[in-house]
């Protein structure tokens, strides 16, 4: 489940899995404060999840880097354990990936246009 590295959609979920990593490190704060997580859980959780995301991201155009995005998701998702805001975010990040992911295989199903016709 992977897009060609020449459909204009791969950037568009780079910058998802970009933009992800920094709300992932955000979220450090809103776990320690909102939802009493320690301190050290928090960095973890936060941290390695954004760690997560910046190597899909870097590893987008190779043979792991979609599955591993998969796996982000999936993951900014199960943030929600530990803070709640993360289901809604996680989620909204979650629908954006497959929705540009949907996006790209259409554009790489539609066949290119031809010279005019008449």
């Amino acid at each position: 489940m992977r897009l060609a590295p020449t459909n204009p959609m791969g950037r568009v979920m780079l910058s998802i899995l970009a933009f992800e990593a920094i709300v992932f490190g955000l979220a450090i704060p809103g776990m320690i404060q909102v939802s009493s997580v320690p301190v050290g859980l928090a960095f973890g959780l936060g941290g390695g999840a954004a760690v997560l995301a910046v190597v899909s991201a870097a590893l987008l155009r190779g043979p792991v880097g979609y599955p591993l995005g998969w796996l982000t998701q999936v993951v900014g998702i199960a943030l929600g354990l530990a803070t709640p805001m993360m289901y809604a975010v996680g989620g909204m990040f979650a629908l954006l990936w497959v929705v540009c992911f949907a996006l790209g295989r259409r554009i790489a199903a539609t066949p290119p246009a031809g010279p005019p016709r008449g």
